[in-house]
């Protein structure tokens, strides 16, 4: 009876010994280690365009080159420049290809499939072929730097910053923010000047002057100054007082141009070969020059005739209007009823209608009355609104620290550029 359970007992053993030991002699399992899942960086550059896809190639517009004329060069289908015509409605006016800049040209192995067209170095358009043809818009990445410049004047205020070689774009600037302060013709040897400004830059490149912040220009000996001051729903410049800078009309509707003739009540019409009065003040300036809107206003009037050519008309208020005769183009959106602001564009210099040559005759309404706008105080623009005073002043005093001269001699009849930092 015994043996039995012996041997099972012995057999037990045996098989626990042979299980353990076949545990020590059979390696663990091997486990893969896997590999982390390849990343795929894609790449874009400055319009937005895949890179790597696409050979870019470079073509600079001819004189006279048209948009499909272009692309034919690149053996783009006919139907193709058709639709990208068709496209380019609303969003680009495909005749405004300017003579001597880029058009980048994207092309593969069938031939080249997209046209990026810059107007200016922040803005572009690009014609896409691929399907669905499309055409679309878009602005470059634009970062600001604010920087002073500041220095002596020893010519034009022109001269004296193109011979620095600082950007003569801000003596173009400084002249129309003080514009009603200063006689920028009689600046004298001597006089002094410092603003602080945004450079405007893409991709580490300077493209130019964003904005003066603020300025301060010392003339014979007296001190004036230029805040700017943004609020809804527009901004303008102030003195340190909150008056406006500007007032409610520019001096001349264009920005370069010479007085052929002056309001008079007797004047020998060249056309008609008589005398007759001339209400209006003619300027003289080459075809095509921007007319611009002497005051805040809206499009009464804006058409043609055969005395006045194309014209525009504006009402500024109760008591002002004024009238651009003889543009050779009215400028697109100027339309009765449409709000513009000073400064805006609204035509162009041309000669149509009764005139001999280009020119703009600027004429001046005060209480339906029409009068000689160089002979008429021209009332102040608005200053900053009483609700905005206190947040106005802020600003001045943030601003007004980078508005010290410098007091170095050796800053005499020169101009030095320095970044700042600044926080708004």
């Amino acid at each position: 009876m015994r043996t039995p359970w012996f041997l099972a007992l012995l057999l037990g053993i045996s098989l626990y010994v042979t299980l353990h030991l076949i545990s020590f002699s059979t390696p663990p399992p091997t486990v893969e280690k896997s590999s982390p899942p390849e990343v795929l960086t894609i790449t874009y550059d400055a319009f937005g365009i895949e890179e790597g896809e696409y050979e870019r190639l470079t073509h600079r517009i001819r004189q006279g080159e048209t948009f499909a004329a272009i692309l034919a060069r690149y053996e783009v289908p006919y139907n193709d420049i058709l639709a990208l015509t068709q496209a380019a409605k609303g969003v680009f006016n495909i005749r405004q290809l300017q003579a001597g800049r880029l058009l980048h040209v994207y092309r593969d192995s069938t031939g080249a499939q997209l046209f990026v067209y810059q107007p200016d170095p922040v803005r572009f358009v690009v014609f896409d072929r691929r399907e669905p043809v499309h055409v679309y818009s878009g602005r470059r990445a634009v970062e600001r730097v604010p920087r002073v410049v500041h220095g002596t004047i020893r010519g034009s205020l022109y001269e004296t910053l193109q011979e620095a070689g600082a950007d003569p774009e801000l003596a173009v600037r400084l002249s129309e923010i003080f514009a009603w302060q200063i006689d920028f013709y009689r600046i004298q040897r001597g006089d002094r000047f410092v603003a602080l400004y945004e450079e405007a830059r893409i991709d580490g490149e300077t493209i130019g002057v964003e904005r003066i912040l603020a300025a301060r220009f010392q003339h014979q000996g007296e001190d004036f100054y230029a805040f700017r001051f943004e609020h809804a729903p527009l901004g303008d410049y102030y003195d340190e007082q909150g008056r406006n800078l500007r007032k409610a009309f520019l001096k001349a509707p264009l920005r370069y141009s010479r007085i052929t003739s002056r309001y008079s009540l007797s004047r020998f019409h060249p056309i008609q070969k008589r005398y007759k009065p001339h209400l209006g003040t003619d300027y003289a300036a080459p075809a095509g020059t921007p007319v611009y809107a002497t005051g805040d206003g809206v499009i009464i009037a804006a058409g043609y005739d055969q005395y006045n050519g194309n014209y525009v008309k504006i009402r500024h208020n109760a008591v002002y209007t004024t009238g651009y005769l003889h543009f050779s183009r009215i400028a697109p959106g100027i339309r009765p009823g449409v709000r513009v602001r000073q400064g805006q564009v609204i035509g162009y210099v041309g000669s149509t209608g009764l005139a001999t040559g280009p020119h703009v005759c600027y004429r001046f309404w005060k209480n339906g009355q029409q009068i000689d706008p160089l002979r008429e105080p021209m009332p102040p623009g608005d200053p900053v609104p009483d609700s905005l005073r206190s947040a106005f002043f802020a600003l001045r005093d943030q601003l007004m620290p980078h508005l010290r001269f410098e007091d170095s001699e050796s800053l005499y009849a020169q101009v030095a550029v320095r970044e700042v930092a600044l926080t708004l």
